[in-house]
């Protein structure tokens, strides 16, 4: 399904997208073709030349691309920086999700997954042997990570979800634990009157190995009371990946995008990433993420077209200059629009996931049932020309995938 020029430009053409961005996608621009684009603006050019000699741009850089960024240039510009960092591989892993529970104190107006407690009944609560069970259910397959995140319920506290981790540590030690967004750690640790330090290291002990990077949405504190306004803040969701870096843990970074807020609000937002990754240099990957609007509280807000996504990606790839990593995660963008993201800076596409998570499909993303086999992602990578890579959750490479090989 996914093999073949035809199929991407079919995709460029159903998108509306103009003919040169459709050569592009079959055969990126290089930085020559980006200057041409860019029509001789200046500042545009002065960005360009930043980009050619490694250099980092500034806050209103950023913006300025926002603002004017054609997406042929800001893709080319992208493209030449995964290029010089990755050459053609692009990565995923082999992982699969718990998900404890969609029962949740918070009351985020843009999530559709999550059920108050009083209204708990509509929800699912997952006992420790049923979790337990879909690690055993792995037993025998290559999977290299599980990935541990749901609703704040307040009766699954530290305790219970230290006895998890030690468990499937037991059962099976080489299987990589990335758990917790910083809003459930955030809760469970407050509510154990522990110190964010204290209660990391006991989560650590346990078995936890690094943090997923939910929770972060906007940091500007204005969009977030309109957002999110009851859960932990900026300076809280960073000092709690920060601690976890200090402790020799890794984490991912994300960015809700497409709602409320303005250019200068993702600007702001990437800056204060890119300003916690120079101290720590502990984030494995920044993953922005786009915000679906099925049945939730902000339903009335439009969707992003996909042209406005890419830009998103290309602009992050550009900005983000200290994240060796850009992940477009496929099942809440859809596998077509996640596969044309790879010729706009993006080198990641996350993993199996084996149709283990619902957080974007409650919330009307393409993929109602999220599951890719290795074959069929190695296909969406080969069909844009690039070449398939599994790695484990730290991007230590395991195999590479040769086109005649992707099984």
């Amino acid at each position: 399904m996914y093999k073949g020029i035809y199929f991407v430009r079919y995709l460029c053409i159903r998108n509306n997208f103009p003919e040169k961005f459709v050569t592009m996608i079959l055969k990126p621009f290089d930085l020559s073709e980006a200057l041409k684009i860019a029509n001789l603006d200046p500042r545009l050019l002065a960005i360009a030349d930043k980009v050619q000699h490694r250099e980092r741009i500034t806050e209103e850089e950023g913006l300025l691309l926002f603002e004017k960024g054609e997406l042929g240039f800001v893709g080319a510009l992208a493209n030449h920086i995964a290029s010089d960092l990755h050459g053609g591989k692009v990565y995923f892993n082999r992982n699969f999700h718990i998900e404890p529970t969609n029962v949740c104190v918070f009351t985020c107006n843009f999530c559709s997954y999550s059920r108050l407690y009083k209204h708990r009944d509509d929800g699912w609560e997952l006992g420790m042997e049923e979790m337990l069970d879909i690690v055993r259910k792995y037993d025998g397959q290559p999977v290299t990570e599980v990935h541990i995140v749901g609703g704040v319920h307040p009766k699954m506290n530290l305790e219970f979800f230290c006895e998890l981790l030690s468990k499937i540590r037991a059962h099976r030690p080489g299987l990589h634990i990335k758990g917790f967004t910083a809003v459930e750690l955030d809760y469970m640790i407050r509510k154990a009157k522990l110190s964010i330090e204290e209660g990391m290291q006991k989560l650590r002990d346990a078995g936890l190995q690094s943090l997923p990077g939910g929770g972060a949405e906007i940091f500007d504190a204005e969009v977030r009371n309109v957002i999110c306004p009851d859960k932990v803040d900026a300076d809280g969701w960073l000092h709690i990946h920060e601690t976890a870096h200090k402790l020799g843990m890794h984490s991912n970074a994300t960015m809700l995008y497409g709602h409320v807020e303005k250019y200068k609000h993702l600007i702001a937002h990437m800056s204060r990433l890119r300003q916690s990754q120079d101290r720590t240099g502990g984030y494995n990957c920044f993953i922005p993420l786009k915000f679906r609007n099925g049945d939730n509280d902000m339903s009335h807000i439009s969707e992003t077209s996909i042209i406005e996504d890419l830009r998103l990606y290309a602009i992050s790839r550009i900005f983000m200059d200290n994240f060796r990593n850009l992940k477009a995660y496929w099942p809440m963008l859809g596998r077509q629009t996640a596969q044309l993201t790879l010729a706009f800076g993006v080198n990641d596409l996350d993993g199996t996931i084996d149709d283990t998570t619902k957080i974007y499909s409650m919330a009307g993303a393409e993929e109602q049932t999220p599951s890719l086999s290795t074959e069929q992602l190695c296909d969406m990578i080969h069909a844009v020309g690039r070449i398939p890579v599994e790695r484990d959750t730290l991007y230590n490479e395991i195999k590479i995938y040769q086109e005649e090989s992707a099984l």
